[in-house]
């Protein structure tokens, strides 16, 4: 009995190492939106877009554009020009190129409250 609770114990820790694995890690998807950011094409917007990301390695961040500067941060923020909902495996998924954003919103992965321009503009300039 007990070699089969060490073997159980192993596939355990397997299992869970594999479930890390295939979680998506979207930190750096948000870390790299600033050195992607197109300042030059901002102009003077001002506006905020929140994510709500669900499913395993979700999460909520916001990224805030004005000044011709963008920032990003883990969290909420209250009244966003729109928040973005989607699984975060698809964002991760869209982020790489590997979804397009448009079939993605007309299927129903996105979902959009509030503006739905203040999410193509930002798309455009962070190159989502």
């Amino acid at each position: 009995m007990l070699s089969n609770t060490r073997g159980v114990s192993n596939l355990v820790v397997v299992l869970i190492k594999e479930s890390l694995t295939n979680m998506a890690n979207l930190q750096p998807i948000f870390d790299s939106m600033t050195e992607r950011f197109q300042a030059d094409k901002a102009g003077d917007l001002d506006m905020t877009i929140q994510f709500d990301l669900g499913g395993d390695g979700g999460g909520q961040w916001y990224a805030s554009i004005g000044g011709g500067t963008m920032t990003v941060n883990k969290g909420t923020v209250e009244a966003p020009s729109a928040t973005l909902k989607m699984d975060a495996d698809d964002f991760a998924k869209m982020s790489s190129g590997d979804i397009n954003p448009m079939m993605a919103f007309m299927s129903g992965k996105i979902k959009v409250d509030g503006d739905l321009n203040s999410v193509m503009k930002f798309q455009t300039l962070v190159g989502l």
